[in-house]
């Protein structure tokens, strides 16, 4: 069977988060205010040390989305990604990337954030496939809705797993790239796991259990 690379995206192939990255080209364009830059700092506090709410911080989120194409959103990112994302991508990851897609390795990104956000990075850095929390979506426009399950803690697993089977490589022999304790059960659960730019948690966690500890 098939070996496969998984890559998380924030502070992972990315070396920041990317929704620090989109509210700063909120405001760069006019489109958000201090306020909204400290709250999302403040969500990321909260993600860092394993403490979100990840479903009511979503639905807060998601609500500017409402009744927006998804066109609209599409666009955005495609302009964000070139100008904001891409400077952060780390060259280790890149290079890590590279290394697994030469020894023929099945290779996808496994992100808590959207889609959107991350298919230019899968783009730029030629992969094909990506797990990311869907957006629910009626007529074109968004609801401002989360697509169950959302791509967070046990969440990334199952959407992982439907991965797996579509495309014939086993989860539990695979390698996982990811930098956050929220990340701890699909870490759990492959038999490779790499830790990279690690929280204070993880960190811990991963001395003890004797895993890889890389610097990107």
């Amino acid at each position: 069977m098939r070996r496969a690379a998984l890559f998380d995206m924030d502070r992972t192939l990315v070396r920041i988060d990317t929704a620090t990255l989109y509210v700063r080209y909120q405001r760069d364009k006019g489109e958000a205010t201090l306020r909204d830059a400290v709250r999302v700092s403040w969500w990321m506090l909260q993600y860092t040390f394993g403490v979100i709410d990840a479903e009511r911080i979503a639905k807060q989120a998601l609500r500017s989305f409402r009744g927006k194409e998804e066109v609209w959103l599409q666009k955005t990112c495609e302009e964000w990604f070139v100008e904001y994302v891409k400077p952060h991508v780390a060259a280790a990851g890149r290079s890590a990337v590279e290394r697994h897609r030469a020894a023929g390795d099945f290779v996808a990104i496994v992100t808590g954030a959207t889609p959107y956000a991350a298919l230019p990075l899968a783009r730029d850095l030629g992969i094909d496939h990506v797990v990311a929390t869907q957006l629910e979506i009626q007529d074109g426009r968004f609801t401002g809705n989360v697509a169950p399950p959302m791509s967070y803690g046990k969440g990334k697993i199952v959407l992982t797993e439907r991965l797996a089977q579509e495309h014939g490589f086993s989860l539990p022999e695979a390698t996982f790239y990811s930098d956050s304790i929220t990340d701890l059960p699909l870490l759990e659960h492959v038999r490779t796991p790499i830790v990279v730019n690690p929280d204070r948690r993880l960190r811990r966690i991963a001395r003890n259990r004797g895993w890889q500890i890389e610097t990107w």
